[in-house]
């Protein structure tokens, strides 16, 4: 069964850490998804959301986003607004869902994104405290519980917190 498996890491360095063994252990870019509130100043912000970033920053511009190269290798990384919650970079899956929030009303922010991404409403509001706080939300997509007990003990190694897995919604197929 696919499902997700998530953690809150403390620093960029811890983040970098667990990005960097998920890819060791042969995890994708496109499966692994991080968010973090964006700590540049609000002048640096505005010049950065002028561009394209949203869509997917470029290699070049990964490093203006202040992430190091094991966040910057994750797909569609960018920085991103979210109306009355504020800027965040995201990457991966994550920035597909939270594009979504942004677009729409601020009631969803950073909670409703989670939720579309599968995260029970709980553990979603208990995430958007932590990273409002600083923190670093990972998650990566597994196929199977082999996958997930390996992403789970990358966390753990890593001293990550609040780790927990979470059920994907399947589409049906029309028949």
């Amino acid at each position: 069964m696919k499902a997700s498996v998530y953690c809150i890491a403390n620093t960029t360095p811890q983040a970098e850490n667990i990005v960097d063994a998920l890819k060791g252990a042969g995890f994708t870019n496109d499966s692994i998804s991080a968010l973090m509130p964006d700590k540049r100043s609000t002048k640096d912000f505005a010049h950065q959301n002028s561009t394209k970033a949203p869509e997917g920053a470029t290699t070049g511009g990964v490093a203006g986003l202040g992430v190091g190269a094991a966040l910057g290798w994750l797909a569609g990384i960018g920085a991103l607004a979210i109306p009355g919650v504020g800027p965040f970079i995201a990457a991966g899956p994550i920035m597909a869902a939270l594009g979504g929030a942004a677009i729409g009303t601020a009631a969803g922010g950073v909670v409703g994104g989670l939720i579309g991404m599968g995260i029970p409403e709980f553990e979603a509001k208990r995430y958007d405290a932590k990273i409002r706080e600083g923190n670093i939300l990972i998650s990566v997509h597994t196929e199977d519980s082999n996958q997930r007990d390996v992403a789970k003990d990358i966390f753990k190694r890593f001293n990550a917190s609040d780790i927990s897995t979470g059920s994907e919604a399947s589409v049906k197929s029309a028949a």
